[in-house]
């Protein structure tokens, strides 16, 4: 019963739940945390993603396959997703995302490995791995939600976003760097970038096992569970509903999926794409950095107009953003720079648009009591669908053309403005009305 579980909470959670003024200072503190891990696990995250393909085009010997690392490390997070979730769900954030992040890096060490002795399965099976990472990352953003309340949610995503950056756009930089010394020591040149990530992600894990005490979503579950028994409800946690909205849950669930389907397709193919036209690995390395800025730093104004004009009208901005990516990708000539850098930050910009209004809507529509279990399974759906457009990507530009996959996501991300008007008209105004109500 909720009433027992209440008098056997350590006295830690007395004194936060008591305390208005230490919540207020734990949520501060938690964002300062998320902030740092968020620094170390973007370099993890982007150091591979500018090369990925490329280490794939090298051992495999075919562009049709420069397409499975991207799918592969993608459908990892998928099922990291998934544990991380559960795992934060019943110990809290700090052990969840901690072991996401060393997973993580472990699969970064597999790949180097692979790399010097040129084995293809132990690629693929440490690619997946790797995909722990990548999940963490993303898991992270939920952290500095759970003592946010309704006004603050898409910012304090916004934060933690941002604070990839640093990493993220510093990741691709460094990859002429990083092979440079992976070559002074024995390893292949593709393989550098993955060095980077290993040190990265075992860092930002082990920065979150040290430092996310007291854990924020313990927290939260317990002041939720006092709530309940204030009101009267003395009911067992576990048979409250599962959620407030299914409709929400839904409708940012399938925000998220579709910008990650044509964001990972389309940003997957452009390295083979400038590779094919002459370009060099520091002009791919300087492309990527852009798009993956483009994906995280905007993140704070971002937030802020998801809290203030609401959740609907920036994941309609999603989809328009993403048509204009992908069309100029597809118009620009494959000599120029500044054509294909401009799609590219258009499609990290309309990425993070429906990012962070897809995960505002998700936190609006759960409860302490089984938040971080939904969210891994919706970030299970992202990265499955960023795993087909991964794959499906290399496949379609071998069969067709770059111009050909340009269009078509960008045209598929269209699909999220009927979506969003049709969660409005069934709801009847419901969704409007929560918007207003953030605002």
């Amino acid at each position: 019963m909720s009433s027992l579980k209440q008098h056997n909470q350590p006295a830690w959670i007395e004194d936060y739940i008591d305390s208005p003024e230490k919540q207020r200072r734990l949520y501060k503190r938690t964002l300062i945390i998320v902030v740092l891990s968020q620094i170390f696990g973007g370099a993890g995250l982007a150091a591979g993603i500018a090369v990925g393909a490329l280490l794939a085009q090298e051992m495999l010997g075919t562009d049709s396959f420069a397409g499975v690392p991207i799918a592969l490390f993608t459908l990892g997070s998928a099922g990291a997703a998934l544990v991380v979730g559960q795992l934060s769900q019943r110990f809290g954030r700090r052990i969840g995302l901690a072991a996401g992040f060393l997973a993580g890096g472990f699969g970064a060490v597999g790949i180097i490995v692979a790399a010097v002795i040129d084995h293809v399965p132990l690629l693929f099976l440490s690619l997946v791995i790797y995909g722990a990472g990548t999940a963490t990352n993303l898991q992270a953003r939920y952290a500095g939600t759970d003592l946010a309340n309704a006004k603050q949610r898409a910012t304090a995503v916004s934060i933690a976003l941002v604070a990839t950056t640093f990493g993220a756009v510093a990741g691709p930089n460094l990859t002429g760097v990083m092979g440079e010394f992976a070559l002074s020591i024995g390893v292949p040149a593709l393989a550098g970038p993955f060095i980077l990530a290993a040190a990265s992600f075992i860092l930002a894990g082990l920065v979150l096992l040290a430092l996310l005490r007291p854990d924020p979503y313990i927290l939260a579950k317990a002041m939720a569970e006092r709530q309940r028994a204030e009101e009267g409800n003395l009911a067992d946690v576990d048979s409250q509903p599962i959620a407030k909205s299914n409709r929400g849950i839904i409708v940012g669930a399938v925000i998220m999926v579709l910008t990650q389907m044509v964001m990972i397709a389309i940003m997957t193919m452009t390295p083979i794409h400038m590779g094919h036209h002459g370009h060099s690995m520091n002009q791919v390395g300087l492309i990527i950095s852009l798009h993956i800025g483009a994906m995280f730093l905007p993140s704070l104004l971002t937030g802020y107009l998801v809290d203030k004009v609401g959740r609907t009208v920036m994941a309609i901005a999603s989809g328009a953003t993403l048509l204009a990516s992908g069309i100029l990708a597809a118009v620009a000539p494959p000599e120029s720079m500044l054509g294909l850098t401009i799609a590219l930050i258009l499609l990290g910009l309309g990425w993070n648009f429906g990012l962070i209004s897809g995960t505002a809507l998700i936190v609006d529509a759960t409860t302490p009591f089984n938040r971080a279990k939904i969210q891994g399974s919706v970030d299970v759906s992202v990265a499955l669908s960023g795993a087909a457009g991964g794959a499906m990507s290399g496949i379609v530009v071998a069969h067709t053309s770059f111009m050909f996959l340009s269009y078509a996501g960008g045209f598929l991300a269209l699909l999220l403005i009927p979506v969003v008007i049709w969660a409005n008209s069934s709801a009847k105004g419901k969704m409007g009305d929560e918007d207003k109500m953030n605002a």
